[in-house]
């Protein structure tokens, strides 16, 4: 009697530790994601593809480590994407999404190659490096602590990433120069929204849109109209087709805060190419980090910068 007892609560164990989030595949179990991961690897395969998964939330080439795309071909697939669209599908119906995803990647003779006009289509994508092999993203710059800016061209529907410079054929600076240069030339889709009674303003566009960060004070002149704002923004950007800004201008702030931190959270777990889960406060070409999750639970750092321009605003009671 007791034997079966301690069978059955081992059983519990494993299914628990089954049904635990996966880190990086958000929102799958770890069971569901090694389902997944089985899956990819099999259409992978049965496409010519010689891939493995490489133990964060991508199919890399086999025998390399070095370079990263959303495409294959001498680069990864990520998997995070597609760990979206599986999750509130019936199990049933998840080999034919997977197969249906790897039939958008191009056919092994049909490999991606740099672009002979990187001049006009090399652009610079920032990414969570948390969803990315470390090997890959040791070497590569960080714009904000947890988010590397990787050098990156459209490639369809996706954009592949170069964490290699040398594949490009140009050095670091080279193709921060040149991928600088390009984002500055997006052109943003906006729209001002109320949120708990601030106003956010949500710069949409395109896949590179989060990476427009990179020329904030372009952002900030030419789409919100605004040079240099006396008590700085609050801003986010959640994933990559999102930049979320709040100009401090009243008392409103505090609201807008409140409104960032859950209107982030949300979106960087349910959105395509996460890049980070943080607010930022944004003065003087400076990024400070306001939240933080490190601990498992949020709370907010203390950002003098921040709470200076709050007291200033009466948004908050002066120190006595």
């Amino acid at each position: 009697m007791n034997k079966h007892r301690n069978h059955r609560r081992r059983g519990r164990q494993t299914l628990g530790a089954d049904q635990h989030p996966h880190p990086q595949l958000r929102p799958l179990t770890i069971g569901q994601a090694a389902r997944l991961v089985r899956l990819a690897e099999a259409a992978a395969a049965k496409r010519g593809f010689a891939m493995r998964y490489d133990g964060v939330a991508a199919l890399v080439p086999v025998g390399t480590g070095d370079v990263s795309a959303d495409v294959a071909g001498g680069m990864t697939a990520g998997l995070g994407n597609l760990a979206l669209k599986v999750a509130n599908l019936p199990r049933q119906q998840w080999h034919a999404e997977v197969s249906d995803h790897f039939d958008q990647m191009p056919r092994p003779d049909e490999v991606i190659t740099v672009p002979d006009d990187l001049e006009n289509k090399l652009y610079l994508r920032l990414a969570c490096a948390a969803f990315h092999d470390p090997d890959m993203v040791r070497d590569t710059p960080e714009f904000v602590p947890g988010v590397v800016v990787v050098p990156a061209v459209y490639v369809g529907r996706a954009a592949a990433m170069y964490f290699d410079v040398d594949r490009l054929g140009l050095t670091r600076d080279q193709a921060t120069r040149i991928g600088l240069a390009n984002i500055r030339r997006i052109q943003d889709e906006v729209e001002t929204v109320q949120l708990a009674g601030a106003e956010l303003t949500v710069v949409g566009g395109g896949m590179f849109t989060a990476s427009r960060a990179l020329v904030f004070d372009t952002v900030l002149r030419e789409s919100l109209r605004v040079e240099d704002p006396a008590h700085g923004c609050l801003v986010a950007m959640p994933a990559r087709d999102q930049l979320v800004i709040h100009v401090l201008r009243d008392q409103t702030a505090l609201n807008a805060l409140a409104a960032m931190v859950s209107r982030t959270a949300e979106l960087f777990t349910t959105s395509p190419g996460a890049v980070s889960p943080h607010v930022y406060y944004v003065i003087d070409n400076e990024w400070h980090q306001v939240t933080d999750y490190t601990t498992g639970t949020f709370h907010l750092h203390e950002v003098p910068p921040l709470t200076e321009a709050l007291e200033q605003l009466d948004a908050i009671p002066k120190a006595a």
